[in-house]
């Protein structure tokens, strides 16, 4: 379905020294030529720095960025003047957490978020509650790697500010019901957070439809370059953000003893912000739009998913974990572990195959814990990803079992 695209990814191309069979998508995704070459232009073309300088090579510097905030807007649903650049998924969450959560939550209030979530969307929410003496409470996950929604209802109170979730899991894969959470959350006038990082590069997302407050996803996990992540700032709320960073570039005017900021988004982007990598995350999102058919990517995703979850549940020391039917009709990750052997052990095994996987507890110690587990084997697909590499894989699971009996 997708097959020919592997073509313009350079690091999948096999030569004599390397083969590489890359399941580790939900990290990182690999690049396509296209993203490259558009980085590489700039540097060497169209380099300097934007909103500065009037003359014809900064003006068209500028005109670039501004073109990959719209585009990044269109592909989400957004208005141009909600996409904020960020270095990344994790720093745009600490932004929020000390710039809009300093000033809205205060001690007695409380803070909901779920079981489930990456450490990027707890430890900033823990301190900040430490700072202000806010609490913090927590969705429960059920043993099948599901949220547990049926307690929303007692979990949400007046005294809830804000809700931040996941909208898929990083570690198990679990699809979390969005619009389910954010409609409660309406009812106590609580803001919501949402981390699309594991979605918006798998399936169509319209933030206006969601009504999200914010929301947040990294460049890398989407055919982007490192370095650049977005954050959705409802409009509605501009005025109750203030800036994060302080310095050129979001200053309107400046006296010695005050300072007057320029509106969203300029206000929230000091200093020199990433021109090269908002234009790579433009040519990512050129390039999902003219190749990749979401309702396509699902359906391949879904194939590949079963055949491992399928596959995987034909060796007996084998527990996969997460919400395996779930996972069969929408999911792109699947966790597991196999008895007797550390996750840590059978990622190196794989890796001396030319496969690579994750291992290791994927930034969500708590929920780790939860299921009893100290680690897991992560296997994370794309589009660029085959049926053949799937097998592969198995096989090579089934000859590790075999050999360690």
């Amino acid at each position: 379905m997708f097959s020919k695209l592997r073509a313009d990814f350079p690091i999948l191309q096999p030569d004599e020294k390397k083969s590489l069979i890359y399941f580790d998508n939900a990290v990182t995704t690999q690049k396509p030529q296209q993203v490259i070459d558009a980085i590489s232009y700039f540097y060497a073309k169209d380099n300097a720095n934007v909103a500065r300088g009037i003359y014809k090579l900064g003006e068209a510097a500028t005109d670039l960025y501004e073109q990959a905030r719209a585009k990044v807007a269109d592909f989400i649903g957004a208005w141009p003047e909600e996409i904020i650049f960020s270095s990344g998924t994790t720093r745009a969450i600490n932004d929020i957490a000390s710039s809009w959560g300093m000033q809205n939550i205060k001690s007695g209030d409380e803070i909901l978020i779920s079981e489930l979530e990456h450490h990027s969307n707890l430890v900033p929410w823990q301190q900040l509650a430490k700072k202000t003496g806010a609490m913090l409470k927590f969705i429960p996950v059920d043993k099948h790697g599901n949220l547990e929604l049926n307690k929303l209802k007692e979990l949400l109170t007046d005294r809830t500010k804000l809700v931040a979730v996941s909208h898929v899991s990083n570690a198990l894969g679990t699809s979390n019901d969005i619009k389910k959470i954010i409609k409660e959350a309406r009812k106590v006038g609580a803001k919501v957070l949402v981390d699309a990082s594991q979605s918006v590069p798998h399936k169509k997302i319209n933030v206006h439809d969601l009504d999200a407050d914010f929301l947040v996803f990294s460049a890398h996990k989407m055919l982007g370059p490192t370095g650049i992540g977005v954050l959705y700032i409802k409009k509605d709320l501009h005025d109750q953000v203030p800036p994060f960073a302080f310095g050129g570039g979001m200053i309107f005017e400046v006296d010695l003893g005050k300072t007057t900021f320029l509106v969203a988004p300029k206000k929230f982007e000091a200093g020199t912000p990433p021109i090269a990598q908002a234009i790579g995350l433009a040519a990512a999102i050129d390039y999902l739009q003219k190749h990749v058919d979401f309702e396509l990517l699902q359906k391949h995703e879904s194939q590949l998913v079963t055949q491992l979850i399928e596959g995987l549940q034909k060796i007996p020391t084998v527990k996969i974990l997460g919400p395996i039917e779930q996972l069969k009709s929408q999911g792109s990750i699947v966790s597991f572990v196999i008895e007797g052997m550390h996750p840590h052990d059978i990622a190196e095994y794989l890796n001396q195959l030319g496969i690579a996987v994750r291992a290791g507890h994927h930034c969500a110690q708590p929920l780790a814990k939860k299921l009893g587990i100290d680690a897991s084997v992560r296997v994370s697909l794309y589009f660029y990803n085959t049926k053949k590499e799937v097998e592969q894989l198995l096989l090579a699971l089934k000859q590790l079992t075999k050999n360690y009996k």
